[in-house]
């Protein structure tokens, strides 16, 4: 029998979540795949620090429960059995010294709701107080919200509570269909007032994007705040590397090749500084995207949102719970923060409690004490005897997505040559796993066969 002419049918360059997401449906379909990543571990921007049985995440990204809004977490082979921790429901906003509960959308029946709550409230505002409205006496008054609260006045807060559960219900084609701009000018230009969005929508959608100045294309703004309105907000347990670790662990053995750095790429074989040349029958690049325009010069590489993540730990948590804290006043360099260790208990060792707060931008010099200094006044505590476990800071965390926005990037270069990743979708770890379910289809397809038609061989070492 003659030796195969390639050690692999398909070779993937990069064992992040999307390539390894591939890997698992071109393996499924018995498609020999080899996985090169230039790192010690895989996982790429998903990966956790461990420190003295704290699990310290760098960048942090938040999911969604909802199957809707992250269907891919369900249908990418191995991903159903990943265990994710819930925040509580919606979010809590500090305001002008208080903090305030923002709640989603739980039922389909919630934008009628709101849309009634909002008759209602524009009923009894313009009925003169002794009046009775459907049979409510006027001894009974509406909660009154006062004019400073981030969510504004009760009537704002309907407005904004029947606009978020149409997009609940909207399905994302529609979504898709609207007038593109920034997102900031396109919720102004929908009537919501300004100080919904700044006191509301900017802080969630911060959070959701990274995004603090709203840049980000109005369609895809549109589908984060669908995400947070159609279910619960969650962290993988254990740390974001759970979810690369999961589909690497389940993977056939041999799969994933570590501290292998890929130096150049073709249709049928890939270059690398330790093992030489690999042979293949097609080459996906499933890197960042800068890694990629180095290895396809041409490939268009984006703008991208820095993030750092500052962990601290103590024995006396603060007493928010299982909430997330957004900032509505933007006062200090922190976006949002969590006592992760109590949505995740996992995340720390007993008795101590840790507390993960994400700045956006271009952090301040000291990071650490601007960071202490806004959190005691976000929590009402001190953090003078709080612990710095690590501060991590991400450059190019995650590529932004100005308009116009391409949510389909082709990934299929020329035949043998593909590419994927969140800079090919939305950059989100939605976008991720969806753009390498689109490249492993179009791989299957033009590959033409179910199946391997050859055995792979065992990497070599270079001559």
């Amino acid at each position: 029998m003659l030796e195969p002419a390639y050690q692999a049918d398909v070779v993937i360059v990069g064992a992040g979540v999307a390539g390894l997401s591939a890997a698992h449906r071109l393996t499924s379909a018995g498609v020999t795949t080899a996985v090169l990543e230039a790192a010690p571990y895989p996982g790429g921007r998903m990966s956790t620090e461990k420190i003295d049985g704290f699990r310290l995440d760098r960048i942090g990204q938040l999911l969604s429960m909802s199957s809707m809004a992250y269907p891919e977490l369900r249908l990418t082979p191995s991903l159903d059995t990943l265990a994710l921790r819930p925040f509580a429901p919606g979010v809590l906003l500090h305001s002008n010294g208080r903090r305030h509960r923002a709640g989603a959308l739980a039922s389909p029946m919630s934008a009628r709701r709101a849309r009634g709550a909002l008759y209602a409230v524009r009923a009894l505002a313009s009925a003169p107080r002794a009046a009775s409205v459907r049979g409510v006496p006027s001894q009974t008054s509406l909660p009154r919200v006062r004019a400073s609260a981030p969510l504004g006045t009760a009537v704002d807060q309907a407005r904004l509570g029947a606009a978020l559960a149409r997009l609940a219900a909207s399905p994302v084609e529609r979504l898709l269909a609207r007038p593109e701009l920034p997102a900031a000018q396109a919720l102004a230009a929908r009537g919501v007032p300004a100080r919904t969005i700044d006191g509301f929508l900017r802080p969630l959608l911060a959070a959701l994007l990274c995004d603090p100045e709203l840049t980000t294309s109005s369609r895809c703004a549109d589908l984060a705040l669908r995400a947070f309105v159609s279910g619960r907000l969650c962290v993988p347990e254990g740390g974001a590397e759970a979810l690369p670790e999961l589909l690497a662990r389940t993977l056939p053995p041999g799969t994933v090749h570590t501290g292998v750095r890929v130096t150049s790429v073709a249709t049928t074989s890939v270059t690398t500084a330790e093992h030489g040349e690999i042979r293949c029958r097609a080459v996906l690049l499933a890197t960042d995207a800068r890694t990629a325009a180095e290895l396809l010069p041409g490939l268009r590489v984006p703008d991208f949102h820095p993030v750092t993540v500052v962990h601290h730990t103590t024995d006396e948590p603060p007493t928010t719970g299982t909430s997330l804290l957004l900032d509505a006043d933007r006062g200090g360099p922190v976006a949002h923060t969590a006592v992760i260790s109590q949505v995740d208990p996992s995340r720390a060792p007993a008795g101590r409690a840790l507390i993960s707060s994400t700045v956006l931008g271009t952090p301040p010099p000291d990071v650490d004490t601007a960071v202490r200094m806004h959190l005691a006044r976000l929590y009402g505590t001190s953090t003078a005897r709080w612990e710095t476990l690590a501060v991590h800071h991400t450059p190019e965390a995650v590529p932004a997505m100005r308009p116009p926005h391409d949510l389909r990037r082709p990934v299929r270069l020329l035949a043998g040559l593909y590419v994927c990743g969140d800079h090919r979708d939305t950059s989100t770890v939605q976008g991720a796993l969806h753009s390498s379910h689109r490249a492993a289809t179009a791989i299957l397809t033009d590959l033409g066969t179910a199946g391997s038609l050859h055995r792979a061989e065992p990497l070599r070492a270079a001559a």
